[in-house]
Formats: structure tokens, sequence, C-alpha cells
């Protein structure tokens, strides 16, 4: 992503276009089925879109595809939503689409535990 605030269109289109991995987490996330949290997805954050926000708890789930493993950008974004005082949860496709029940327990947990 530019240095440049990403659009509105930007962010329907990626509300609209979800992975496979992002549709199945988001059933789980949506309608404060998690801990009572309320998530929004595909929200701006400076610069960024985030895959999925938690803003009263400061929590971003972003869920990432292969490439994103070699990414060095992932560290830049992931510093600046940390320096925006979020705390930042990355987890994979194939881990989502593998093992959904455990990275729902694992969001749980982070929203579970004491505020940093």
């Amino acid at each position: 992503m530019t240095s440049k605030r990403p659009s509105r269109e930007q962010a329907r289109r990626l509300r609209r276009d979800l992975t496979d991995a992002e549709r199945r987490l988001w059933k789980h996330l949506r309608d404060r089925q998690i801990a009572g949290a309320k998530f929004r997805r595909q929200v701006p954050i400076g610069r960024y879109i985030a895959d999925f926000v938690c803003l009263e708890a400061k929590l971003v789930v972003e869920v990432d595809g292969g490439q994103h493993a070699a990414s060095g950008a992932d560290v830049g974004r992931t510093a600046f939503l940390e320096a925006e005082g979020f705390r930042v949860l990355r987890v994979w496709n194939n881990e989502v689409l593998a093992n959904t029940e455990g990275v729902v327990a694992m969001i749980e947990g982070v929203l579970n535990a004491p505020p940093r």
C-alpha cells in the first residue's frame, strides 16, 4: 500500500471480496460472538486497511496469505498499527481454514487478556 490514505471504495471492495479464510473467520467475529467484542471488517487505519478490527479492545486481526511470508512491508504495517495503540494478531489463511476453532480461541484469549 502506498503512503496515501486508502479510499472508501478500496475498503468497500475488500469488504465485498473477502478471501475464503476471511469469510470463514468473519462468521465467528461478527455479531459479538467472541467475548462480546464488536469487530468491523476492512477498516482504514492511517494508510492501511486492516482486515478485522475491534476498536474497543484496540485489536487488529490480519489474515494473511502466502504472499506475506517474505513481505518486509508487514513489519512496517505492524509497527504503524502498534504505534497507533493497536495489538496486532496475524494468522495465516491456511491456519484459519484448517483450524478455525483454534484461531477463534486465540482471538478470545487476546481479548480476555489484561490490557497492556
